[in-house]
């Protein structure tokens, strides 16, 4: 149902709701419906606090379920801050008011139409909540950025800009460039999410410097503090928060196999000692220092095969770099699964073979073009070379 009544809320939720209201009026984000207006859909607002501040949220699931998906992709969050590569100077900054900046076409504005105690209103520009604002935001900035995302001195997620550099003549002057292109166009910055001339800043999820990836204890918090699930939404949801981390912790499949067999809706959702030991293991894992390292392509990467049994397969990666004219050995990322039921039956070497080819299929992005060294405590995979097999699973 596409026309909902508006929800309930507090007298505080109400005050807030007429501020931010009021604010959008003021800069043309949305119209008031005159009262001889149809209205086709009306999509119920309602008030969040996130770290203490308001925000303003639309509930368009009803709308979203008649959307067709736009396939535009967003950057591959690991990938886009491995640029950043002896990166000396990094500044980060973002739009006002994000997808808010991406404009509505007179037709679709009629869809966009919300409800409150105030009455109705319509977007003239993209809310937040819509199933292809990112998406097409992305597009944006990515059509407006293209060629100085080319020419590698800069990495756009959504509405977040991230500029770095080596020297700090060419850092402002990049600066410089992004602003002039964006000064005609109308697109805005938000000056208090600006960072200048840092050499590390929180970005995505990350803490992030032109040598190192690190974990940003700032989101983990929120998931430290909330006890053991009692259900299998509430485990699905601290499964998602721990699996963005998944590359900086070792064995992150081995330690979680009970708790994904205990999202499945075919197992009675019970926490067990062992799920709760695995529960628990996760969440001190998360507060660690799992720093890694951004790679260098330039240089060989090395591949070790640290697990491979019946309780599934793990694999580093990592690289030698010289960094103030010291080597140092770092991670780059570790990767871990669980082997399928007909995987289970396989021989030792066969086990060892396939920890092999999958680490080579999921790290082809770093392998392809590349040299790299692998390296193992299994001398059974040095006879592979030599070994002649009918064995369809080694011959692959």
């Amino acid at each position: 149902m596409l026309r909902r009544p508006p929800y309930t809320a507090s007298m505080e939720a109400r005050k807030e709701i007429e501020k931010h209201i009021n604010i959008l009026l003021e800069i043309d984000f949305i119209r008031k419906i005159g009262h001889n207006e149809i209205v086709e859909t009306a999509t119920p607002v309602f008030m969040t606090w996130h770290d203490g501040k308001p925000r303003k949220c639309g509930d368009f699931r009803a709308l979203n379920n008649y959307t067709n998906s736009d396939s535009y992709h967003l950057p591959r969050i690991p990938h886009a801050l491995y640029k950043l590569a002896r990166a000396k100077y990094i500044k980060k900054m973002n739009c006002m008011k994000g997808v808010h900046q991406n404009g509505v076409k007179p037709n679709s504005m009629k869809i966009l139409s919300f409800i409150c105690h105030m009455g109705l209103y319509e977007y003239t520009m993209m809310p937040f909540g819509i199933k292809n604002a990112p998406a097409h935001f992305q597009r944006m900035m990515d059509t407006i950025f293209q060629e100085e995302i080319l020419k590698g001195w800069m990495v756009v997620y959504i509405d977040g800009i991230i500029i770095y550099s080596e020297k700090w003549q060419e850092h402002v002057q990049y600066i410089d460039r992004v602003l002039s292109k964006s000064k005609p166009i109308n697109l805005k910055i938000s000056l208090k999410k600006c960072n200048f001339g840092q050499q590390e800043l929180l970005a995505v999820g990350h803490k992030v410097s032109g040598l190192n990836l690190n974990i940003d204890q700032n989101k983990v918090a929120a998931v430290l503090l909330k006890p053991v699930p009692k259900n299998i939404k509430g485990m699905q949801s601290f499964f998602g928060s721990a699996s963005y981390y998944r590359k900086h912790i070792r064995n992150f499949s081995h330690i979680t196999s009970s708790l994904y067999k205990l999202c499945s809706k075919d197992l009675i959702f019970e926490i067990t000692k062992e799920r709760r030991d695995a529960y628990e293991r996760i969440k001190n894992e998360l507060p660690n220092e799992h720093v890694l390292i951004l790679p260098e392509f330039e240089l060989p990467l090395k591949l070790y095969i640290y697990a491979a049994c019946s309780q599934g397969l793990g694999e580093a990666l990592h690289q030698r770099q010289i960094v103030n004219g010291e080597p140092r050995d770092g991670g780059i990322c570790y990767i871990s699964w669980q082997l399928k039921d007909s995987e289970v039956r396989y021989g030792a070497t066969q086990t060892k073979c396939l920890c092999l080819v999958l680490a080579l299929e999921k790290l082809h992005y770093y392998f392809e073009g590349e040299v790299f060294q692998f390296y193992t405590e299994f001398t059974a995979l040095k006879s592979l070379l030599d070994m002649k097999t009918t064995n369809k699973n080694m011959l692959r």
